[in-house]
């Protein structure tokens, strides 16, 4: 089911500002930014190895992230763990009594299949669940 964790998702308040720090103060390689409209959000992507640091900033109040930010300042939103088949993924993990917050995938960053389990299931920790896609 899980074949690796894909990457590590971090809630920040000014993207522009954090692409400097994360680019040129840790040395990690930029990927580039995209705007996910269906989860309100801009990313920006690094890689270290063959696993990705994802920082997202919210596009607008009503996003799931602005909440994040407002509540917590910010910081580690979720894990993403990637797995071959979203669909089969989401029905086992259904059938092992996990809370999904998402019970059909949803469009992720570059072409993604996404589904979020309930922090409650997991310790609190929020884990996406990810299926790639074309761009990925």
């Amino acid at each position: 089911m899980i074949k690796k964790i894909d990457h590590i998702a971090i809630a920040v308040k000014n993207l522009a500002e954090e692409i400097i720090r994360y680019r040129d103060v840790l040395g990690l390689e930029y990927l580039g930014s995209e705007v996910v409209a269906e989860q309100k959000v801009t990313v920006a992507f690094f890689r270290i190895n063959d696993v990705f640091i994802e920082l997202l900033e919210p596009i607008g109040p009503d996003s799931p992230i602005s909440a994040f930010i407002e509540k917590k300042g910010g910081g580690l939103h979720h894990l993403a763990l990637e797995v071959d088949d979203i669909q089969a993924a989401i029905g086992r993990l259904q059938e092992k009594n996990v809370q999904m917050l998402d019970r059909e995938p949803k469009k992720g960053a570059h072409s993604a299949r996404i589904a979020f389990a309930h922090p409650k299931s997991f310790s609190g920790v929020l884990y996406e669940f990810k299926q790639k896609g074309d761009e990925s």
